[in-house]
C-alpha cells in the first residue's frame, strides 16, 4: 500500500501537483478576465440580483431555483479547505499567502462564470425528465470530442469519493473523536444513514437540504471568525500590515515560525485556493446545470458569487482569526505526526541570540532550499528522553520538550531511523511543542476568542457542517457523471455504493485516498479549461446575446 501511495505521489507531483497546472489554471482565469472585461467586477451586482429571482420566468425549465444551485455548488466548495487548508496554508507560506490566496479566488470568479455559462449551454434532459450539464456535454455536444468526455466523467466518479465521500466523513469522525470522545464507526455509521436519506431523494432533496444547511453553517462559522478577530483586535492592523508588507518579500522568521519565501507564500496561496473554490475543476457547473432558467448566461451570473463567498469571505475570516490570535507562529503541546516528522544529525537552535545562525539554516531546510544532515542510525531513549545530539523538525519547526512513550510507558530503548524518518512501532507515541497546522491550528485559534475553550467546539460544529455538506454535493456530481456513462439506471447502484464507502471513510485510512484525488482533479480540470479556451468565442458571443435578450426583455441595461 505504501509503494502504491508513492507512485500515486510521483504521479500527483507531475500533474496536480506541478507548477504547470497551478500556472494554466491562474491565466485561464486571467485570459477570460481581460478577454470579457472583468466581469466579475461588472456583473457583481447583476450576479445578486440573478440569484434572489429578479429575473425569473415561469416557463423556465430546470430542477432547482438559481439560489438551490447556488446553495448546491457552495455546500461541495465550503468544506475543509476552508477550516484546515487556510490554515495549511498560511503555516507552509505566511500571513501572504492569504493574499494569494484571495488573488485567486478573483480571477477564479471569471473561470466559474464561463464553465458554468457553457455547461449550462449544452446541458440535456436525461430519460428521467431531470436535467443533466457539465463539461461532459459540451465536450460531447460542442467540441464533438466524446472522448474527452468520458474521461472527464470517470475522473468526476473518481473524485467524488476522492473528494466528497472518503475524506471528508474521516476529517468528521476524527474531529467527533477528539473533541467529544465519540467512536468513529458509530459517527460514521449515523451520517450514513442521513446522507442516504438526501442523497436517495435526487437533485430536489438535496438542493431542499443545502439550501438551509449552507446559511447556517456559514452564520456558524462566521459567528466563531468574528469572536476571535474582534477578541483580538488590536492584532488586526499587525496582522493586515504583515499580509501587505510580506507579499513580495516572503516571510521572515518569527516565533516558531522559521519563515517562508516569496515563491513558496504564492505556491501554497494559490495552490490552496484552487482547492477551496474549485474554479475550473469543473464540478460546480453539474450543480448548476439543474437550475431553472432558458439564459445560460444568467446562471453563469450566479457562479461569480461562489468563489466570492468560498474564499474571499469565508477564508480570509479563517485567515484573519489565525494571524490575530497568533497561533499560525506558536509551539504548542501537541502528538507528532509521523508524516510531519523528520530527525536532523545535529544539534540545532532557533533562538534569535544563537551564534551561528542556526535559525537561517533550519528556514533554508524547511523551504527545501539548504537540506540539512539527515540522521541515519540508532536513536537511544531512556525515560522517553533522547540521548543522541540530533534536533527533531516536526510540521516545519524546531520541536522541544520531546517524549517518548509506548503503549502509555515512558519509553526506553533504540529507535531505528532511516534518512531521517523513525521506524515507527504501533502503540508508538511522540509529543512535544512545535508548530500545529491544518484544522488542530484552527482550533486552537478559535479557543483565543470571546467562547475560550468552547471555540474548539464550533471548528468540530464547522467541519461537520462542511464536510458532511460537500459528500451531498459531490454524490450529485458523480450520479450526474454515471448518467452520462451509463444511464439513468446506474445512479442508485451508484448511490448505495457511494453510501457504505461514506460509513468505512470514517474509520479507515484514507492516506491514498486523498492522494489519488489529487489526480482525479486534475483529469477534471485539463480537459474542462481546454475546452473553454476553445470555446472563447462561444462564451463571448453568447455574453453579447444575453445582455441584448436582458435590454429588451427586462430593460436591464447591465
Amino acid at each position: 500500500m505504501q509503494q502504491l501511495n508513492e507512485i500515486l505521489s510521483l504521479i500527483d507531483s507531475y500533474i496536480g501537483g506541478s507548477n504547470w497546472f497551478v500556472a494554466l489554471l491562474l491565466l485561464t482565469g486571467l485570459f477570460f478576465t481581460i478577454y470579457l472585461k472583468f466581469p466579475q467586477i461588472r456583473f457583481f451586482k447583476h450576479a445578486l440580483d440573478v440569484v434572489r429571482g429578479k429575473f425569473d420566468e415561469s416557463d423556465d425549465e430546470g430542477d432547482t431555483s438559481h439560489f438551490q444551485a447556488l446553495a448546491t455548488a457552495l455546500s461541495g466548495t465550503v468544506g475543509t479547505g476552508n477550516i484546515a487548508g487556510v490554515a495549511l496554508a498560511i503555516h507552509l507560506g505566511g500571513p501572504a499567502a492569504l493574499f494569494w490566496m484571495i488573488v485567486t479566488a478573483f480571477f477564479g470568479m471569471t473561470t466559474k462564470f464561463v464553465e458554468v455559462s457553457l455547461s449550462h449551454k449544452y446541458r440535456e434532459k436525461t430519460a428521467d425528465g431531470t436535467m443533466a450539464g457539465g463539461p461532459m456535454y459540451f465536450m460531447k455536444n460542442k467540441l464533438n470530442m466524446k472522448w474527452l468526455a468520458v474521461i472527464f466523467a470517470i475522473a468526476t466518479v473518481l473524485s467524488s469519493f476522492g473528494t466528497g465521500n472518503l475524506p471528508q466523513v474521516n476529517s468528521i469522525a476524527s474531529s467527533i473523536h477528539a473533541t467529544f470522545g465519540i467512536e468513529t464507526y458509530i459517527t460514521g455509521a449515523i451520517l450514513s444513514v442521513l446522507l442516504a436519506f438526501v442523497i436517495l431523494g435526487g437533485i430536489s432533496r438535496i438542493a431542499a437540504v443545502t439550501e438551509k444547511l449552507v446559511p447556517l453553517m456559514a452564520v456558524v462559522y462566521f459567528i466563531g471568525c468574528i469572536a476571535v478577530i474582534f477578541y483580538n483586535i488590536e492584532n488586526i492592523p499587525d496582522s493586515i500590515s504583515r499580509i501587505m508588507s510580506d507579499i513580495f518579500s516572503g516571510t521572515s522568521a518569527t516565533g516558531g515560525f522559521l519563515g517562508a519565501s516569496l515563491a513558496y507564500a504564492f505556491n501554497r496561496g494559490v495552490n490552496r485556493g484552487l482547492f477551496s473554490n474549485e474554479a475550473g475543476q469543473g464540478s460546480a457547473p453539474i450543480a448548476h446545470a439543474s437550475a431553472k432558467t432558458k439564459e445560460p448566461v444568467s446562471e453563469g451570473m450566479v457562479a461569480i458569487l461562489e468563489p466570492f463567498i468560498d474564499t474571499i469571505l469565508i477564508c480570509s475570516l479563517t485567515g484573519l482569526a489565525l494571524l490575530s490570535s497568533n497561533v499560525w507562529r506558536e509551539k504548542l503541546d501537541n502528538k507528532f505526526q509521523q508524516t510531519d516528522l523528520v530527525v536532523l544529525s545535529q544539534q540545532y537552535d532557533d533562538n534569535k541570540s544563537n551564534p551561528n545562525n542556526d535559525r537561517l539554516l533550519l528556514a533554508k531546510h524547511v523551504s527545501g532550499e539548504e537540506k540539512l544532515p539527515l540522521f541515519n542510525g540508532s536513536l537511544e531513549v531512556v525515560n522517553g528522553k533522547i540521548m543522541n545530539s540530533v534536533s527533531l523538525i516536526h510540521a516545519r519547526s524546531l520541536a522541544e520538550n520531546v517524549m517518548i512513550s509506548y503503549d502509555g510507558e515512558k519509553f526506553s530503548g533504540k529507535l531505528e531511523v532511516v534518512d531521517g524518518k523513525i521506524n515507527w512501532l504501533d502503540k508508538l507515541v511522540i509529543n512535544g511543542k512545535s508548530l500545529i497546522h491544518s484544522s488542530p491550528l484552527t482550533s486552537e485559534a478559535f479557543k483565543r476568542s470571546y467562547f475560550g475553550e468552547k471555540g474548539k467546539f464550533i471548528v468540530s460544529i464547522g467541519l461537520l457542517l462542511f464536510a458532511f455538506s460537500t459528500a451531498i454535493s459531490w454524490s450529485y456530481y458523480g450520479d450526474r457523471a454515471m448518467t452520462f456513462l451509463l444511464g439513468p439506471k446506474s445512479v442508485i447502484y451508484y448511490r448505495g455504493v457511494y453510501v457504505v464507502a461514506f460509513f468505512v471513510g470514517s474509520f479507515a485510512d484514507t492516506t491514498i485516498i486523498w492522494t489519488l484525488s489529487g489526480i482525479t482533479i486534475a483529469l477534471m480540470t485539463i480537459p474542462n479549461l481546454i475546452g473553454i479556451l476553445i470555446l472563447s468565442k462561444d462564451m463571448k458571443s453568447s455574453l453579447s446575446e444575453y445582455k441584448d435578450h436582458m435590454k429588451s426583455k427586462f430593460g436591464a441595461d447591465i
